[in-house]
């Protein structure tokens, strides 16, 4: 099957470009899991190139991993991507976040380290180091993936499911027991601005009585109450308390763009989530790409009417 679909454009319309950085821009911090500082800098790359992690050694050397759902090869805490040689980087989803939600489609992410830095544990330092660095319209057509028809996966008693739709939209359900986050849903189109505005800053989150457990296998070395939502019983450890009353719901439709954004390119339909996590995003990605009368490339377009003429270089369709 020809996956490759180009839209019929009138004179209402035009293409939606694909973007990079203007400038190359670093940053550092601890890694949440290992406990080590690690510096990541993010370079300009040219059109059809993707996201590309280069992981550089000590002797300045660099080995390629394509950020792509293929090359996971864990996900149980976070999502580590691998590639033949069998050089890692850990805990990506975050800054993949920030990209699809700013519109980054290709980018070189040169890392100093075998995990990017987790910041605060929200992708709003990564938004901002994006923001810094500029975006810039480049000379390609942006392809985005449309989704067909409906494809779920299920397992124990968890969900996930993409359907078509206009757009990108997200319906998230998470359970927990403790009353300090409970039963939270949230529904959210993902257009200019929202992912900014109303995802960004919301911080992973863990259990008190889980840290020692995580410690003893090496795990969440690096993990504090700055860079973590801690819930302890019923209670909340952080100072200061939540950034958005359902902030836990909002990180986990955090965590879910990051890794759908490993199938290569924007989607265009719909995801559903219910108690979902970084196995089963990656599983639905695994179940769509296997099925290939389920989607097709696209050609996206924008609507020369509703664009933001200030902010033109963010695209308003398929795009956060």
């Amino acid at each position: 099957m020809d996956h490759t679909v180009t839209a019929l454009v009138d004179k209402s319309y035009k293409f939606a470009m694909q973007h990079s950085l203007k400038s190359k821009i670093s940053c550092c911090g601890m890694g949440l899991h290992s406990g080590t500082n690690v510096s990541i800098t993010l370079v300009p790359a040219p059109e059809n190139t993707g996201i590309v992690f280069r992981q550089i050694n000590n002797n300045k050397k660099s080995s390629d991993i394509v950020a792509h759902v293929d090359n996971v090869v864990d996900d149980r805490l976070c999502t580590t991507l691998g590639n033949s040689a069998g050089n890692t980087i850990a805990t990506v989803e975050h800054l993949m976040a920030a990209l699809r939600g700013c519109g980054i489609d290709n980018l070189y992410i040169e890392v100093e380290g075998s995990e990017l830095p987790i910041m605060d544990g929200s992708s709003a330092p990564f938004v901002f180091l994006i923001e810094c660095a500029g975006i810039v319209e480049q000379n390609a057509p942006r392809k985005a993936i449309q989704i067909l028809k409906p494809i779920s996966v299920e397992n124990e008693g968890r969900l996930v499911e993409l359907t078509p739709g206009p757009g990108f939209s997200v319906n998230f359900e998470i359970e927990f027991g403790s009353s300090a986050i409970g039963q939270q849903c949230m529904y959210i189109d993902l257009v200019n601005g929202t992912f900014k505005g109303e995802l960004s800053r919301a911080r992973t989150f863990g259990f008190i009585e889980e840290v020692d457990q995580l410690r003893s296998m090496g795990l969440a070395l690096g993990g504090s109450l700055d860079n973590a939502v801690v819930v302890n019983g019923d209670e909340v450890l952080n100072e200061g308390g939540l950034r958005y009353k359902d902030e836990f719901v909002r990180h986990k439709i955090l965590d879910c763009i990051g890794d759908l954004y490993l199938v290569g390119a924007p989607i265009i339909g719909h995801f559903k989530g219910y108690r979902s996590g970084h196995a089963l995003n990656h599983a639905i990605l695994r179940a769509l790409l296997s099925d290939q009368d389920s989607w097709h490339y696209t050609t996206t377009m924008l609507e020369e009417n509703n664009m933001d003429e200030e902010h033109e270089e963010l695209p308003s369709l398929a795009i956060a």
